[in-house]
């Protein structure tokens, strides 16, 4: 995790601020419906917030996302996640993450894994709906992938060489409290996140915060038609650690997102963002592509003959 360094003022604090105030505001507007939560009832286009739709139920997909990144004082690098998602209840999600980087003039590299769970504690939609998050990480400090931004992480983070930085194992426990409500055709949703070194050092703390909607109504089936496409902002960032709850000397993003399903439930996702501290990277461009496979485990028993 990134050190603590003497902070500048930031640039664009206002956005942060504004989007934590947008979200603690905007969720209780949402009408109190009651009946059982639909997953995947709106795929929201986030590529870093969570929102509380789970997969389906004995529905796996299959994901990648790269992340083209580069800053002042370190070398490019482009990294990438593959994630392989698994609903197995209507209330408990299960996935499992591939981490590789290259950076350039340096090497190529693999630098862990994760083991992601989320868990949906009432099978009913609420104003708000709660959703519990809990991570295992086995990576090392050559990560770049910038999917949870916590603490004091930095782009000073990423100079260290690859040589180096592998050497370095961290093994993490992450936790999030996903809060997510859908306004209509709106979707707000924000996490509140806690990251915990097994070994050492206290608990650090960031956030993430998205609004987003579809672009058309749902009709008949089309490939280029508005309905297909999702777009939104994310605004994401540390928050200091425990005892040094702070925006100050913190990387904080703001990043639009542009997500495009086809009819085969292929899903494509563009993210431009920005580092609006000096602690950030400059610049992140994210692209991803996924896969949603229905009935999964009916396939591997006729794959390998069951019943």
């Amino acid at each position: 995790m990134g050190s603590k360094v003497t902070p500048r003022p930031l640039r664009l604090r206002s956005i942060v601020k504004m989007s934590v105030v947008l979200l603690t505001f905007l969720l209780p507007m949402s009408p109190l419906r009651a009946t059982v939560f639909a997953q995947e009832k709106m795929k929201a286009p986030y590529l870093i917030t969570y929102d509380a739709h789970l997969e389906e139920v004995d529905a796996l997909e299959i994901g990648s996302v790269f992340t083209r990144g580069q800053a002042e004082g370190i070398n490019p690098f482009l990294s990438n996640w593959t994630e392989f998602e698994y609903g197995a209840t209507n209330w408990w999600t299960t996935e499992l993450y591939i981490d590789w980087q290259h950076t350039r003039d340096e090497s190529s590299l693999f630098t862990g894994v994760r083991f992601e769970n989320r868990i949906r504690p009432w099978s009913t939609a609420h104003r708000v709906t709660p959703v519990l998050y809990v991570e295992y990480e086995h990576v090392n400090g050559a990560d770049k992938i910038l999917k949870e931004i916590v603490g004091f992480d930095g782009k000073e983070d990423l100079a260290a060489a690859n040589s180096e930085a592998r050497l370095e194992h961290e093994r993490e426990i992450e936790t999030k409290l996903i809060l997510s409500s859908d306004i209509g055709r709106w979707n707000v949703s924000g996490n509140v996140i806690a990251v915990k070194n097994l070994h050492e050092g206290p608990w650090e703390f960031g956030y993430a915060v998205g609004v987003s909607r579809p672009l058309g109504a749902a009709s008949g089936p089309c490939t280029f038609c508005r309905q297909r496409f999702a777009a939104g902002v994310e605004v994401y960032g540390g928050l200091g650690e425990w005892g040094d709850v702070t925006f100050s000397g913190t990387s904080q993003y703001i990043a639009p997102v542009l997500l495009w399903t086809l009819p085969t439930d292929t899903s494509i996702q563009v993210s431009p963002g920005w580092g609006v501290t000096d602690q950030s990277v400059g610049f992140l461009f994210r692209i991803g592509v996924s896969q949603e496979i229905d009935n999964f485990g009916h396939h591997l028993k006729r794959l390998f003959g069951g019943s």
